[in-house]
C-alpha cells in the first residue's frame, strides 16, 4: 500500500512501520494491519461517528481496539485504531477444539450482556434497524446474492419486498442489552483460554441480545459445516446454548438472521 495517500496526522504515527493488507472481512472497506495497530479506510459512513462514539465509551468496559485517530480526506475516512491480541474465534487452532470455542463463545457473549448500558451513548433500536434495511433495499446496497438458501424461494420468500414487510410486521419484543451488531467468529478473538477482544464494533449499541445469538449461532454453524471449508463431524452447534445456559428462542433466532439480509 502506497502509504502516501494517508492523511498527514496518521502517516506520521505509521511512517515506517510493516504492514499487510487484510482481505477477510466483508465489510468491503480496505484493512491496513500494522504490528501495534489497524487502518480501517472506508467511504464516510454516519455508522462511522456512531461507531467511534461506542468504541471511547467501551473503554474499560469490554476489550476492543481503542481509536487512535480519525481523519476525513480526499472522501475517505480513516480510522486508526489499536490492535486486539490473539487469533479469531474461527482459526484453526479453536475451531479444532468445538468444546474449547463454545466455552469462549459463550463467554464472549456474557461479557457483553455485563456491560452496564445505563449510559450507552447509541442505540440500535429495532426500528432503526428496519429504517436502515429499507434504506439499503430502495437504494439497490442490499447484496442478497448471498442470502441463505431458505430465505427466498420453495418454502421461503417471494422477494426482499415481501421479506421487509414480514419483518416489519412481526416485530418481536425487546431484550436490551448491549449489542456488538455483527458477532460472527471473525470479529471474536481468543487468546489461549481467554476471550481477548472484539472488533467491528459499526453497528454496536443497545439492541436487542438475540440478534447477536443469531448471527454468533449462524456463524458457529458455516464455520463447522463445511461452508467456509471446515468440517467438525459431529458438532452440534446448540451446545452454544447450553453453554449460555439458556433456551434457544428459535423465533427470535430467525427474525434476526433474516433481518441481517439486508446489511
Amino acid at each position: 500500500m502506497d502509504l502516501n495517500v494517508l492523511p498527514l496526522s496518521i502517516r506520521k504515527r505509521v511512517a515506517g512501520k510493516p504492514c499487510t493488507v487484510n482481505t477477510a472481512g466483508m465489510s468491503g472497506s480496505e484493512v491496513v494491519m500494522f504490528p501495534e495497530w489497524v487502518l480501517k479506510i472506508s467511504r464516510p459512513s454516519p455508522l462511522t461517528d456512531g461507531m467511534v462514539q461506542v468504541m471511547r465509551w467501551l473503554e474499560g468496559r469490554l476489550p476492543a481496539p481503542r481509536v487512535l485517530a480519525l481523519e476525513k480526506a480526499g472522501g475517505m475516512e480513516y480510522l486508526l485504531m489499536t490492535r486486539v491480541r490473539g487469533s479469531m474465534a474461527c482459526s484453526r487452532e479453536y475451531l479444532s477444539r468445538p468444546s474449547k470455542l463454545v466455552t469462549l463463545l459463550a463467554e464472549a457473549i456474557h461479557m457483553l450482556w455485563r456491560v452496564d448500558i445505563a449510559s450507552c451513548p447509541v442505540s440500535r433500536s429495532l426500528e432503526y434497524e428496519l429504517a436502515r434495511a429499507r434504506e439499503n433495499l430502495e437504494a439497490g446496497k442490499a447484496d442478497f446474492s448471498r442470502a441463505q438458501p431458505e430465505t427466498f424461494g420453495p418454502g421461503g420468500f417471494e422477494s426482499p419486498e415481501k421479506l421487509l414487510r414480514w419483518l416489519e410486521e412481526n416485530q418481536p419484543p425487546l431484550e436490551p442489552a448491549f449489542s456488538h451488531g455483527d458477532l460472527c467468529l471473525p470479529n471474536i478473538f481468543f487468546a489461549g483460554d481467554t476471550v481477548s477482544g472484539f472488533i467491528d464494533l459499526g453497528d454496536a449499541g443497545i439492541a436487542d441480545k438475540w440478534r447477536d445469538l443469531a448471527l454468533c449461532f449462524r456463524s458457529l454453524k458455516h464455520n463447522t459445516n463445511g461452508t467456509y471449508g471446515y468440517l467438525s463431524p459431529g458438532f452440534r452447534p446448540d451446545t452454544l446454548f447450553d453453554a449460555l445456559g439458556i433456551r434457544p428462542d428459535r423465533e427470535k433466532l430467525r427474525y434476526y438472521t433474516l433481518l441481517d439480509e439486508f446489511f
